[in-house]
């Protein structure tokens, strides 16, 4: 079996047989996958009337079970705080999710779901996981364990032991 990746690790392997192309293939593949797998998800989003950042700021609050602080948000969802204050705004606006006040610190805010910011979620959860697995429907269970204990291994090793 063959993918768009072998196409461009056989020219430079021989163009350069002396380079080892392993970790070429291994992280072209992941770009490639990322790129699809982003395309996919979006789509499905989209069919939904959310972007696929929406969801994610939305699950993580669900998840979460309780308001949290903007800085705790930040950092679950990996974007800085200037880009979170206005996704919190866009989806405010949306009535998706509110603001509130920390009793006895008027300096700090918690951000809550509202009810349609949970229903958002909930009415996209399941589709999203069989989204997800359609998309893996190449790889049998035990194909989906090695492919995330392989990428846990690789995460873990770039986010530095975490």
């Amino acid at each position: 079996m063959r993918d768009s990746v072998d196409d461009f690790v056989d020219q430079w392997a021989a163009l350069r047989s002396d380079l080892d192309l392993e970790a070429m293939g291994a992280v072209g593949r992941l770009l490639r996958l990322t790129r699809l797998v982003g395309k996919e998800v979006g789509e499905y989003f989209s069919e939904h009337s959310l972007e696929t950042w929406e969801f994610d700021v939305l699950a993580t609050l669900r998840r979460n079970g309780r308001p949290l602080t903007p800085k705790e948000l930040a950092t679950s969802v990996m974007i800085s705080a200037a880009a979170l204050t206005n996704r919190i705004d866009r989806l405010d606006a949306r009535g998706l999710v509110a603001r509130e006040a920390v009793p006895g610190d008027r300096r700090s805010l918690h951000i809550t779901l509202t009810e349609a910011g949970r229903e958002a979620v909930d009415s996209t959860l399941e589709g999203h996981l069989r989204n997800e697995r359609r998309m893996l429907a190449g790889l049998d269970a035990e194909d989906c364990e090695e492919l995330n204990r392989l990428l846990r291994t690789l995460l873990v090793t770039l986010e530095g032991g975490r």
